[in-house]
């Protein structure tokens, strides 16, 4: 078995969550227009990549429809 370290419940809550705290204060927000540019790009791609899906899906489904027409 693996040496278990045995501390009081208490300490290593505090201890974490002074290691949240400490961790949080490292974080760097990006600023106003980094995040709606970021975004904007993020729409944007999404749009298109939803688009491209709708004329895979809409091309499939007619090519389906044409090879059923030819063999009935």
């Amino acid at each position: 078995m693996a040496n278990v370290e045995i501390t009081s419940g208490d300490s290593r809550i505090r201890k974490f969550f002074r290691g949240v705290r400490a961790e949080w204060g490292k974080i760097v927000w990006p600023s106003r227009e980094t995040a709606l540019k970021q975004l904007a790009a993020v729409l944007i791609v999404s749009v298109i990549t939803g688009l491209l899906i709708v004329l895979v899906d809409f091309g499939s489904e007619r090519l389906i429809d044409f090879l059923l027409s030819i063999g009935a």
